[in-house]
């Protein structure tokens, strides 16, 4: 009999690309029983690529109600199903993990981002409790961490172990797209694209303007956050350069990458941003699909786009800055084409979900 494992999530969409396609797929392929359990606007039970997917309908009209309900009902189904392994993505089910660890199951956090820094610049929290609220959260998810058996978390923050010190034991996966060859279009590489969420923080405002700028039309593939922060950039004039695509599938989004010259990653130096010791998923897919990147000069980002000679480094607030690379990779098509080829190639030795779940699976035998 296979070891039955569960992935669990009360905020990513059951088909997330990190949660379904790359960990649960790659679980089930090696030859576990894999469940996952997320939330949607309605209920069904399926299997697709061998895991056995659980939608639970839990409205939550506010950030406590989703926290309080989804928790409950989450942890109801975990403990039906009965698993040897959890493994859970979002800091809001650390209480469910800490109980299902006192049920004497194995556990695993999914840490996907740096929460106790980003908690700092969430602006729905008043700005005089940020710290004292991340101060409290950073406790709690050590107190956790320090019970539980492992924590996964993509990369070192600043050159350091976030959770050294803080968990039983860690280890590092980080959000590698999945090895593929992708299809070349007849078409002229016309347009700079974004994939990912769109907000302020992200970059978007000034990529808007930089890309009008430039006169080079730009693609947004991503769900904006807010309506009003939507409402916001469509009044900006240089919006009407934008081809927006809300969220597209990887067939579209292939498409939309095979006629973009360059792709944008300029996150602005607010919060993890600055301090991750790694690409954001958005630029490893730049160079799956064999194109320069324009990202932000953190410290490791110039240290890998030097070292593989795979795009441009600017200041994310300097729409100037960020105009100049689009119109210089616009300018010099052989220049932008070999740093593409440096990327793809960067991609297909050392950054592919291929090399990432080995560690997983590896992880997964060792509990």
């Amino acid at each position: 009999m296979s070891l039955k494992v569960c992935h669990l999530t009360s905020v990513h969409p059951i088909n997330d690309g990190r949660i379904f396609y790359k960990e649960c797929k790659s679980l089930a392929d090696a030859g576990f029983d894999v469940t996952l359990i997320a939330f949607g606007d309605i209920a069904f039970e399926d299997v697709k690529y061998n895991v056995k997917r659980i939608s639970l309908d839990v409205p939550a009209t506010n950030r406590f109600l989703r926290f309080y309900k989804r928790s409950k009902a989450i942890y109801r189904k975990a403990i039906e199903i009965d698993c040897a392994i959890y493994h859970f993505h979002d800091p809001e089910l650390l209480p469910v993990g800490l109980k299902l660890k006192k049920n004497g199951k194995k556990v695993i956090f999914d840490s996907h981002e740096f929460y106790g820094e980003q908690i700092k610049h969430k602006k729905y929290i008043p700005f005089f409790l940020r710290s004292l609220i991340a101060k409290l959260y950073m406790k709690f998810e050590s107190f956790v961490c320090k019970r539980i058996d492992l924590v996964i978390q993509v990369c070192t923050l600043n050159g350091k172990n976030y959770f050294n010190g803080r968990a039983k034991k860690s280890s590092f996966i980080t959000n590698a797209p999945v090895l593929r060859k992708v299809d070349k279009v007849n078409e002229e590489k016309e347009y700079v694209i974004y994939i990912g969420d769109l907000n302020y923080n992200r970059g978007i405002y000034h990529i808007i303007k930089a890309s009008g700028r430039a006169k080079c039309p730009l693609i947004l593939a991503g769900n904006f956050n807010s309506k009003v922060y939507y409402n916001e950039v469509q009044q900006l004039k240089e919006y009407s350069n934008v081809h927006y695509k809300g969220f597209i599938g990887k067939d579209k989004l292939d498409t939309s990458l095979a006629k973009s010259f360059a792709g944008l990653s300029t996150l602005l130096h607010i919060g993890q941003y600055p301090l991750i010791d790694t690409f954001p998923t958005k630029v490893y897919e730049y160079m799956a699909a064999g194109i320069p990147v324009i990202i932000s000069n953190t410290k490791f980002a110039k240290t890998m786009v030097e070292k593989y000679k795979c795009g441009i480094c600017v200041n994310p607030e300097d729409i100037e800055d960020i105009s100049k690379a689009i119109s210089f990779l616009k300018s010099n098509t052989e220049i932008a084409i070999q740093m593409g080829e440096n990327g793809r190639k960067a991609f297909e030795e050392n950054f592919n979900w291929q090399i990432e779940e080995k560690k997983l699976i590896n992880l997964y035998m060792s509990l």
